[in-house]
C-alpha cells in the first residue's frame, strides 16, 4: 500500500519548483484537498537531492510551495547536519523556513537547542537563543557539564563555522567566561584559524603561567601556530610552528623567544627544523637543524632534555640489495662541563652497502665502501683535559670492506657457515702532537660456524629447542698506530656474541685468533609464552684486545653473557642480561619488564654498570626507570614516571599525570620534579593544566560518553 502511495506522490509532487529533481514523499496515509494542498500523515518520509525529513504530518501547499510539518521533525542534511523539532514552516525544497522548539545537531557532537531555528538561503542555518555543548545529558539534570549560551548563533554550511554573539560559557551551570563575540570551527572542519585550548603551567623557575595558542591557516598546505606565555615570574615568551606540506615531503619549524627573570636582560629562545623529501631515482632527504641560547633554556621551559644538539642533512637510498647514506652533521654540546671546540663539531660520512651473489663460489657476498672526516675547531695539538685525544685532533680515513658468507647443512642437522671478510683503510690525522700524517691498514678475518638445532616435543604440548654453536675465527694481528675514537664503547650481548668484529666504528678492530663458544634454549609453550635462555664466551690466543673492562670482552677470556626473555601471548616482556666474570661477580647487568594490557602498561628498566676511566665513567651506575599507566575508569587515566639513581640515593627525576577524557572535555594535569642540579640548571617543579573541549572542529578524539544514573 505504501509503494502504491509512494508512486501517487511523486507524479503529484512533479511542480516547477522540483522539475529538475523530484521528490519522494512515503506516508501512512494521503489525502488531497482541492487541487493545490496534500496532507500526508503517519510516519512521513520525503527524500530530495540527499536530505532527509521525518516527520508525524505534513502539509504541502503547491501554490505557496511550502511544507507545513507537525512533529517530531528529524531534517538530516547529506553532510551529516541534523535537526529536531517539533514543528516546522519551509520550503518545499527544504532549503530555508522556521522550525520552532528546535536543536541543531553537527556531525553527532556538538548541540544547539535553542526556542527556534531559521534555515536561510540552503547555507545558514541561524538560531535564537540558543544553548550548545556536546555532553550528554541526563535524564532528571537539565545541565551538562559544560555549554555555550549565546543570544544569537549562526552556522555557515559552507564555510563550516559557527559564530556566537554574546557567548557565555558556563560549567556546570556557573558562568566562568563571557565574550560579545564567538567564532569556533563545526566537527568537520580540521584546520581554520583561530585559538587553540589554552594551558597553564607553574615551575619554581618562571611561576604561574598561561600559553593560548592563535592558529592561523595559511593555505592548504602550511599553517602557522603562535603561542604566548606569561609567567608571574616576569616571563615574556613567544613560541611559534611553521609546517608546510609540498609534494614531494613537507617541513616543520619550531622556536620561541623569551625574557624572564632567570637571566635578567637576556633574550633566550631555540629553534629546530625538521624536514623529509623524496628525490628522483629513489632518494631520500632528510633535513634537521637545533640551536639553543644556552643550556639552560630547553629545560627551564620544559621543552626537552637534550643536551647535545645535532644539526643535519642527510640523503639515503635503500633497496632490496643496496643501502646508501650520505651525511653532514654539525654538533653542538650544551652538556655541563663539555667545551665544543674539543668535540668534533662538524662529521661527514658517506657509506655504499651492496649485497651479491658471487657465481663461482655461491653464499653472499656484500661489499662496502664508505668515507668519513670530523674536524674539531681548536687548533691545540696536545690533549689539556685528560680526555686521551687532543683538543684539535682532526680525522679522515677511506674504507673498503669485503665480506662473503656461505651456509650449508650436512650430517644430523648440523648448520655449517664459512665466512671471510678483508678490509683497506688509509686514515689522514692532523692537530695531534702524538699521531699525524697518513697511514693506511689491511686487515681480514676468517671464521667457520657449527650450529647444532635440537628440538623436542614434551607430553603437554610444549616445543623446546636446544642448539649450541661454536665459532672459531682467524683474524690478522698487528699492532695499530691509528687513534680510537669511534671504537670504544662495545656491546657484549646476544646480538654481538657470534660476530667477527664486535667493535661498533672503524678506527678499531678485533684481533687475533679466537672461539665464540655458546649456547641458547627456548621453550615454546602452548599458551603461547616463550622462553629463550641464552649463555656464551668468547676464549682468545693472546690477552690483547681493545676492549675496555666495563665491555666484559677484555682479556684472554672473556666474562660469561647470561640473557633471558620471556615473552607472554598476554603483552609482558621480561628481558634480563647479565655479564659476570670467572668468579661470578658483576660487570655489567640489565633488567627490563614491559607490560601492555588494557587496563595497565609498565614499561621499567635497570641498569647497573661499573666504573670504567676507558668509557669516561669515574663511578658505577645503579639506576632505575619506571613508566606506568593505569586507567582508574573509563574516563580517568593515572600516569606515572621516576628514574632513581642508587648510587646518589635520590631520584633524578619523577612525573605524575592524571588525565580525564569523556564525550565533551578532556583534562590534564602534570606535576613533575627534576631533582639535579648544575651550575647552569636548577632543580625544578613543574605543574601543567590543560583544559580542552571536545566536539569542536580538528579536537582531540572524544573518550567514552558518561553514564546516567538512576
Amino acid at each position: 500500500m505504501r509503494g502504491l502511495v509512494l508512486a501517487i506522490v511523486i507524479w503529484f509532487c512533479a511542480v516547477p519548483g522540483l522539475a529538475q529533481e523530484q521528490a519522494a514523499l512515503i506516508a501512512d496515509r494521503v489525502s488531497i484537498a482541492g487541487n493545490d494542498v496534500l496532507v500526508a500523515e503517519g510516519h512521513v518520509e520525503v527524500l530530495y537531492q540527499g536530505r532527509r525529513l521525518s516527520a508525524s504530518r505534513i502539509v504541502y501547499d503547491r501554490a505557496a510551495d511550502r511544507l507545513t510539518i507537525d512533529g517530531p521533525i528529524v531534517l538530516s542534511d547529506p553532510d551529516g547536519t541534523v535537526i529536531l523539532a517539533d514543528q516546522a514552516d519551509l520550503a518545499a525544497d527544504l532549503s530555508e523556513g522556521i522550525l520552532t522548539s528546535a536543536r541543531l545537531v553537527l556531525d553527532r557532537q556538538l548541540q544547539l537547542a535553542a526556542s527556534e531555528i531559521m534555515r536561510i538561503g540552503n547555507r545558514y542555518t541561524r538560531l535564537g537563543r540558543t544553548v550548545a555543548s556536546s555532553c550528554k545529558i541526563c535524564a532528571g539534570s537539565s545541565t551538562p557539564l559544560w555549554e555555550i549560551r549565546a543570544r544569537r548563533v549562526v552556522h555557515d554550511q559552507l564555510e563550516h563555522q559557527i559564530y556566537f554573539d554574546n557567548a557565555q560559557l558556563r560549567f556546570g551551570g556557573v558562568p566562568v567566561f563571557w565574550i560579545p563575540r564567538l567564532r569556533i570551527p563545526d566537527p568537520q572542519l580540521t584546520r581554520t584559524t583561530g585559538f587553540l585550548a589554552p594551558k597553564f603551567r607553574t615551575t619554581t623557575g618562571l611561576g604561574t603561567g598561561i600559553k593560548v595558542p592563535y592558529f592561523i591557516r595559511l593555505g592548504p598546505s602550511h599553517d602557522l601556530t603562535l603561542t604566548p606565555y606569561l609567567s608571574t615570574q616576569k616571563a615574556r615568551t613567544l613560541e611559534l610552528r611553521y609546517r608546510q606540506a609540498f609534494a614531494t615531503g613537507n617541513l616543520d619549524f619550531t622556536g620561541a623567544i623569551s625574557r624572564d627573570a632567570i637571566r635578567p636582560g637576556q633574550t633566550r629562545g631555540y629553534a629546530t627544523l625538521d624536514g623529509s623529501f623524496s628525490l628522483p631515482r629513489g632518494f631520500r632527504l632528510q633535513v634537521s637543524g637545533e640551536t639553543v641560547s644556552d643550556r639552560a633554556y630547553l629545560l627551564d621551559y620544559g621543552i626537552s632534555e637534550a643536551d647535545r644538539l645535532e644539526s643535519s642533512i642527510d640523503i639515503t637510498r635503500t633497496r632490496r640489495n643496496e643501502f646508501i647514506d650520505a651525511r653532514l652533521i654539525h654538533f653542538n654540546s650544551i652538556r655541563e662541563g663539555e667545551v665544543n671546540s674539543r668535540l668534533p663539531s662538524i662529521v661527514a660520512d658517506l657509506t655504499w652497502d651492496r649485497r651479491f651473489a658471487p657465481t663461482l663460489i655461491g653464499g653472499t657476498g656484500s661489499l662496502q665502501f664508505k668515507a668519513h672526516g670530523h674536524r674539531r675547531s681548536s687548533d691545540v695539538t696536545t690533549d689539556s683535559d685528560g680526555d686521551g685525544i687532543s683538543d684539535g685532533r682532526d680525522t679522515a680515513y677511506a674504507s673498503a670492506r669485503l665480506g662473503w658468507r656461505r651456509d650449508a647443512v650436512f650430517g644430523p642437522g648440523i648448520l655449517g657457515a664459512v665466512m671471510a671478510e678483508g678490509r683497506a683503510d688509509i686514515y689522514d690525522i692532523s692537530e695531534d702532537a702524538l699521531a699525524g700524517g697518513r697511514e693506511a691498514r689491511v686487515t681480514g678475518a676468517a671464521a667457520l660456524e657449527l650450529r647444532w638445532p635440537l628440538s623436542h616435543r614434551t607430553a603437554k604440548g610444549a616445543v623446546q629447542v636446544i642448539e649450541p654453536v661454536v665459532q672459531l675465527i682467524w683474524a690478522t694481528d698487528h699492532k695499530d698506530t691509528i687513534p680510537n675514537e669511534d671504537s670504544i664503547l662495545a656491546e657484549f650481548d646476544e646480538s654481538s656474541l657470534f660476530a667477527i668484529d664486535r667493535l661498533p666504528g672503524n678506527d678499531g678492530f678485533e684481533p687475533g685468533p679466537r672461539a665464540n663458544v655458546g649456547l641458547t634454549f627456548t621453550h615454546y609453550a602452548p599458551a603461547g609464552w616463550t622462553t629463550a635462555l641464552a649463555f656464551g664466551k668468547v676464549f682468545r690466543a693472546a690477552n690483547d684486545t681493545p676492549f675496555s673492562a666495563a665491555s666484559g670482552l677484555g682479556g684472554k677470556r672473556s666474562d660469561w653473557l647470561v640473557a633471558l626473555r620471556m615473552q607472554g601471548a598476554d603483552g609482558m616482556t621480561l628481558t634480563n642480561r647479565l655479564v659476570l666474570n670467572d668468579s661470578f661477580a658483576l660487570t655489567k647487568g640489565e633488567l627490563r619488564l614491559n607490560v601492555e594490557r588494557e587496563r595497565f602498561a609498565v614499561a621499567s628498566s635497570y641498569l647497573w654498570m661499573k666504573a670504567d676511566a676507558t668509557e669516561q665513567r669515574s663511578d658505577r651506575v645503579s639506576e632505575l626507570v619506571f613508566d606506568g599507566r593505569y586507567d582508574l575508569s573509563d574516563t580517568w587515566t593515572g600516569q606515572f614516571s621516576t628514574r632513581y639513581d642508587f648510587v646518589a640515593d635520590r631520584a633524578s627525576s619523577a612525573g605524575l599525570r592524571m588525565e580525564y577524557r569523556n564525550e565533551c572535555m578532556k583534562v590534564d594535569l602534570s606535576l613533575s620534579r627534576r631533582f639535579t642540579s648544575s651550575t647552569s640548571v636548577q632543580a625544578t617543579t613543574d605543574v601543567g593544566l590543560s583544559v580542552e573541549l571536545l566536539g569542536f572542529g580538528g579536537s582531540t578524539k572524544a573518550g567514552p560518553a558518561r553514564a546516567c544514573r538512576g
